[in-house]
Order: structure tokens, then C-alpha cells, then sequence
């Protein structure tokens, strides 16, 4: 069986919500033991929606596929103590934090640092101050949800992905391994912050968006569900299937042309316009003119017939799906696919679930599920802290740990 590319790591996890939680899955499902520590009956994201109507987290299953799970009483002293055996560690494995708690009291850095030197600890924060933030309230004060939605409607349009927090869990994996690399190479720890606003407002640097500004002095305009600087839009098929075509690249361009046969429509609107629409910029400029050709070829033919030509012609296109027809038609979707399997989990049952989609030649896990809250926690005191039988039956007692 294949163990991981990162087996042998051993991250302490300490989360809720996305970006902490998917950092640590993301590492578990590369092969690192990643141990979640929850306080007794589970944490303030353990009962997240969506859920079963059993009331089970189907959010929570998502996001902890593969680790293993430590329920103990943190506001307990002899808590606290167990989660810093766990960091300490007895090897150059071990003494890797990741958290989006705040880094005061118990968990300052400083604090410990004392149970390891050479202590790795990733701290996951809203904004840079150390105010709280989450994805909803940093996207709307970074400019994305003001250039998201239909022109003619002023308001702001948020939207369902929580993007920040997403791209903020990945990063905080690569700050993980890159302060593990450096660790080994040096021998020492560090703490590493990253702030979810920090991370949206790099990103609206890294488009063009704050450059835009300085530099243009022009504001992002809503565009609705065209493609900014190109040509891109969804249009309706005879039979209704919505679908989105992209025109960014010049092969692109050419096979949305000559798959509807619009060359010498095309040709005359250059024409009328006065400059070509070989530039995608131009493209974009005239993208209203060019859904005025585009819109009667979507209107007479239907999707099964649509889709063999924009095949044949390497057309980038995609049909609008809700969450129910990805899963019953997208064969990405599916055990077809290496990332997705049959995962059974407790209390839930046996239903679809991705694994990492980064694929290597060798060293793939299959999909694995979540634990349990305190699934592991016997085994870790027993295992990990090297505790007897009767001192975790008085822990368990005395409600220090559970499972």
C-alpha cells in the first residue's frame, strides 16, 4: 500500500472553519499523520452545515479526510499538557504546529517554544493585526465583490466560494514544508504568520487589480458573466443547457469561428469596428457585437449537437451544472476519476469523496475518510505520549480526554 510522499511528517492541528483545517487535510492526504486536537464534544466547526439529518457535519467530514482525531479537554491544565507532549515529540518528525487559533496565552510562540527549540508553528490569522476576519467579510473590502454581478444592478454580489479561505489552507501547507525544509537544512523552527486578508490582497496585486488602480487610475467594472480582457460568455443552447465558451487564446478564438462557421461574419465586423479582433483585448472590446452573432447559432442547434462540434474544433467550453448534475453526469466526478473513491464514514455512511488532487507517479492514498471525534485518542496517549493503561483510564475518568 502506498504510504504518501509525505510519510513520516507529523503536524499537530489545532482548527475551524476552512483554511486551518484544509492545510492539515491537505498535508494528510500526501501521507503526514496529522493529529486534530478538539476540545470535548467538538469544536465550533464540528456541527457545521451542511448535515445529515442526523445532524452529523458533512463540512467537518469534508475537511478532515485522513487525519486522526485527539478530543481533549483544553481548558484543562493536564490538557494542555498533553497537546504539548504531542508537540515535543521524540523525533526530528515531530514539532510541526498548525493553527488558526490566536497565538496568545498556552499557544504563544514563545510559550512553546520552551517544549521545543526547533519548534515549527504555522499560525493562520484573519487579518495581519490580528483582528478577526472570515472569507465573506475580507472579499467585500478587496474589491472582488464590487466587480462580481450584473452591470446594470449597483449592489455588490457576493458569491458561494469561499476563496480566501481556500487559497489561504494551501498556502499554509506550502509555509509548512517550506519551514520544515528549512529546519532540516538548519536546525531551526520559526513561527509563520499568514492573514487571509493578506492573502486576498496579494492576489488582487498578482491580477493586476491594485495596478490597475495606481497605475490606469481606472476602477474594475462588472462585467457580468463575460471574461474580462478576452472573449467569453455563456449562452443557451435550443434545448436550454447554458453553456460557457472562452475565446482567450488565438486557437480558442479560431474554434469558436469556425465551429459556428462565422468567419465571414466576423470578417465584416472588423470591418464595421475598424480594428481586427485577432488581439484579445479587442476581443473584449467588442464582445457585445460578437453575442449578437454568437447568440442564433446557441439558439437553433441543440446541446448534443453543439458539443461534437466544439470537440472537433478544440473549442474551451463547460456546461452550467448545479452540485446534483456534477455528480450524476461529470465522469470527473466519479471513481473514474484516480482522485475520487468510496469513502464509508461513521455515523454518515458510504458515499463519493475526493482525495488529493495532486497525483504522483507513485506514493497515491486512496480516498480516505474523516475520524471520528476522538477516534484516536486513546491510541495517541497510549502510542504517541507513551501514557499506561491506567494513567489514560484516569484522563478518561476524570473527563481530561475523551472518545
Amino acid at each position: 500500500m502506498p504510504k504518501g510522499v509525505l510519510s513520516g511528517m507529523k503536524v499537530v492541528e489545532g482548527s475551524a472553519f476552512v483554511a486551518a483545517p484544509l492545510g492539515g487535510m491537505t498535508l494528510a492526504q500526501l501521507g503526514a499523520d496529522v493529529i486534530r486536537f478538539d476540545p470535548i464534544g467538538g469544536g465550533l466547526d464540528y456541527r457545521r452545515w451542511p448535515i445529515t439529518d442526523h445532524g452529523m457535519s458533512l463540512f467537518w467530514a469534508g475537511m478532515n479526510k485522513g487525519k486522526r482525531s485527539f478530543q481533549v479537554d483544553i481548558g484543562h491544565a493536564e490538557g494542555r499538557e498533553l497537546i504539548m507532549e504531542l508537540l515535543r515529540g521524540d523525533s526530528q518528525e515531530d514539532g510541526i504546529f498548525l493553527t488558526n487559533f490566536p497565538e496568545r496565552g498556552w499557544l504563544a510562540y514563545e510559550k512553546l517554544k520552551q517544549v521545543r527549540e526547533d519548534l515549527i508553528y504555522v499560525n493562520i490569522m484573519g487579518d495581519r493585526k490580528g483582528g478577526s476576519a472570515l472569507d465573506y467579510t475580507v472579499n467585500c473590502a478587496v474589491g472582488f465583490a464590487s466587480a462580481t454581478g450584473d452591470p446594470s444592478n449597483e449592489d455588490p454580489t457576493n458569491y458561494l466560494l469561499p476563496a480566501w479561505d481556500n487559497i489561504t489552507g494551501q498556502m499554509s501547507a506550502v509555509a509548512l514544508l517550506a519551514a520544515d525544509r528549512y529546519r532540516r537544512i538548519n536546525g531551526e523552527g520559526q513561527l509563520v504568520k499568514i492573514a487571509l486578508k493578506d492573502v486576498a490582497v496579494a492576489t488582487a496585486s498578482n491580477l493586476g487589480n491594485i495596478s490597475e488602480v495606481t497605475i490606469n487610475n481606472e476602477d474594475r467594472q462588472k462585467a457580468g458573466n463575460y471574461l474580462y480582457g478576452a472573449f467569453g460568455r455563456d449562452f443557451v443552447s435550443k434545448d436550454g443547457v447554458r453553456v460557457m465558451i472562452v475565446g482567450l487564446t488565438p486557437r480558442q478564438w479560431k474554434g469558436i469561428v469556425e465551429s459556428m462557421g462565422i468567419a465571414d461574419q466576423m470578417s465584416s465586423l472588423e470591418i464595421d469596428l475598424g480594428y481586427s479582433l485577432s488581439g484579445e483585448g479587442e476581443r473584449f472590446k467588442a464582445r457585445h457585437k460578437i453575442a449578437e452573432l454568437v447568440e442564433p447559432w446557441f439558439a437553433c442547434k441543440a446541446y448534443s449537437e453543439i458539443c461534437p462540434l466544439f470537440d472537433e474544433h478544440a473549442v474551451c467550453y463547460g456546461p452550467y451544472r448545479s452540485f446534483r448534475e456534477m455528480v450524476e453526469d461529470d465522469d470527473d466526478c466519479s471513481p473514474d476519476n484516480p482522485m475520487m473513491g468510496m469513502v464509508t464514514q461513521p455515523n454518515i455512511g458510504e458515499y463519493l469523496a475526493s482525495g488529493s488532487p495532486i497525483r504522483f507517479v507513485d506514493d497515491n492514498l486512496q480516498t480516505l475518510p474523516a475520524p471520528t471525534l476522538g477516534q484516536h485518542t486513546e491510541e495517541i496517549l497510549k502510542q504517541e505520549l507513551s501514557l499506561s493503561d491506567g494513567e489514560v483510564g484516569r484522563l478518561k475518568a476524570q473527563g481530561i480526554v475523551a472518545w
